[in-house]
């Protein structure tokens, strides 16, 4: 198992001092636990906006070529306009005008944008007076080109502050954090987050703390909320973004076990340093709200690397689901030729982040017999397997219709295989046999997976077998990679995901 899991005894509960524990007047927003929607990253958005700003730059310079047409120098000019969008874009950056934090602001946002621009067009004037001098046709175009990108870049930046304030409406807008300590620490750190909330895109949702039954109601004007088993809890439900551990960092066995359970679920979560940090070592760290924190434990998939996945997933989803159409068609004649009954089943199981999800697949036991929760796992030589559904086991052609789960958003094409509810290894259930069992669930769930392409399939006899399963994909999941993902499907295709434990 990776080290991050391993099992450490119970911590005591700590006994925190407490003095400036209190109900402060700070008007901090309102809990937004429950907010709907996945919180906008910031790194995406001011990517995206680039990127734009860069097609807007080419497409107006491309656009002003074409109207002035054959009484310019294209060779010369279309090598302008490529200069022109590679300055444009850094002038534009040293501008400011792709700060996340000034795109809601519409004048500040478009003063800069139009900053940056005119400091791109000074610059190519200068450079042109030493490679050729501007003719009346230079200047016709390159003035087109000007209004053009300026119309464009505006049309952009109002486009991108409604959509903020929508975001905002929607409680989707900065960093939703959550504070675990009420303790000296935690105070100061507090005090200090109230100080910049009005300037920064942080919302602190609120404290957690194992003595939150013995503490008062607020800590620094912000809510106590529950155990750090209720914070778990939470991010599952609401989407806590990010985690900062506030307690005394000389408290191993507390903090061993706080960051034990946090491993359980896909969130960012942040060290705040106090003496006892300097012993640390090399790690890395992190920048919020003016503070540094060390870096406990990351997301699997987070920013670009979570927009790469789901891309991935869609792209080979659709084309396989076109390619084996034909397939699918005689799979399900076969199947209402061979036995009484629907041509698929459906059975809930655990999906990301614990939620349930209704995973598909090619019914191949009898109806009557069919086990919604998996109950009884299916054993070799299973009576309730009709004859076609025994093939489709051994092939695993049953698991086809999963790339509609997939196209859904519900499953990716690799990544931990999903379990049924009541699965289990021997007598006990999965989450029983095996203690950090639910760190798997932190990315979406996949058809197939590393622990399925080295023989981890088919029955759980023994608790061994289900911890070589999860092994395996807590493996996958710190490794993960758009190559890795390859790997593991062109494996699958020639028969990894077959053999003797397919049945």
């Amino acid at each position: 198992m990776n080290s991050r899991y391993k099992s450490q005894s119970a911590a005591m509960p700590m006994a925190h001092s407490l003095p400036d524990v209190v109900t402060d007047a700070v008007d901090t927003t309102a809990p937004v636990l429950g907010a709907g929607g996945r919180t906008i990253s910031e790194a995406i958005v001011t990517r995206l906006v680039a990127t734009f700003d860069g097609a807007c730059i080419l497409g107006a310079g491309v656009a002003a070529l074409q109207w002035r047409g054959a009484t310019i120098d294209w060779r010369l000019e279309v090598l302008v306009v490529l200069l022109g969008t590679v300055l444009g874009l850094n002038f534009l950056h040293l501008a400011g005008a792709h700060r996340f934090a000034q795109f809601a602001h519409l004048d500040s946002s478009l003063g800069r944008m139009l900053l940056g621009w005119l400091g791109t067009l000074f610059v190519l004037f200068l450079a042109a007076l030493f490679i050729e001098p501007i003719n009346a046709a230079d200047g016709s175009w390159i003035a087109a080109w000007f209004a053009g990108s300026i119309t464009l870049l505006g049309a952009g930046r109002i486009f991108l502050r409604r959509r903020m304030q929508r975001w905002a409406q929607e409680g989707r807008l900065g960093e939703r954090i959550a504070v675990v300590g009420a303790g000296p620490v935690a105070q100061h750190l507090l005090r200090d987050l109230n100080g910049t909330s009005a300037t920064s895109n942080l919302r602190v949702v609120g404290v957690y703390d194992d003595e939150a039954g013995n503490l008062p109601h607020r800590c620094m004007g912000h809510d106590i909320l529950g155990r750090v088993d209720d914070l778990v809890n939470d991010v599952r439900r609401h989407g806590i973004d990010t985690v900062i551990v506030a307690l005394p960092l000389g408290a191993d066995r507390q903090l061993v076990e706080t960051l034990n359970k946090l491993a359980l679920v896909p969130v960012d979560v942040r060290l705040c340093p106090d003496v006892f940090g300097l012993r640390l070592g090399a790690v890395s760290v992190s920048h919020i709200g003016g503070h540094t924190f060390l870096n406990a434990i990351d997301r699997p998939l987070r920013d670009w690397r979570w927009i790469a996945k789901g891309i991935e997933d869609r792209l080979i989803a659709a084309g396989i689901v076109t390619l084996i159409s034909p397939l699918l068609l005689a799979i399900a004649i076969l199947i209402k030729l061979d036995s009484p009954g629907p041509v698929f089943f459906r059975q809930k199981r655990y999906g990301f982040n614990n939620r349930l999800i209704e995973v598909w697949k090619f019914r191949t036991m009898y109806h009557e017999k069919s086990d919604a929760n998996a109950e009884q796992l299916t054993r070799r030589g299973d009576p309730r397997i009709t004859r076609f559904g025994a093939f489709l086991r051994r092939t695993s052609l049953d698991e086809l219709p999963q790339f509609l789960n997939v196209l859904r958003g519900d499953m990716s094409v690799v990544g931990p295989r999903p379990h049924a509810t009541a699965a289990k290894a021997g007598t006990l259930l999965y989450q029983e046999a095996v203690k950090y069992y639910d760190a798997r669930h932190r990315v979406k769930p996949g058809i197939t997976g590393w622990a399925q392409v080295n023989g981890w399939r088919g029955e759980t006899d023994t608790v061994e077998q289900i911890r070589k399963r999860v092994e395996h994909d807590l493996y996958y999941i710190e490794h993960w990679s758009i190559g890795f993902d390859l790997r593991i499907i062109f494996r699958t295709a020639f028969g990894g995901f077959t053999g003797r434990n397919a049945f």
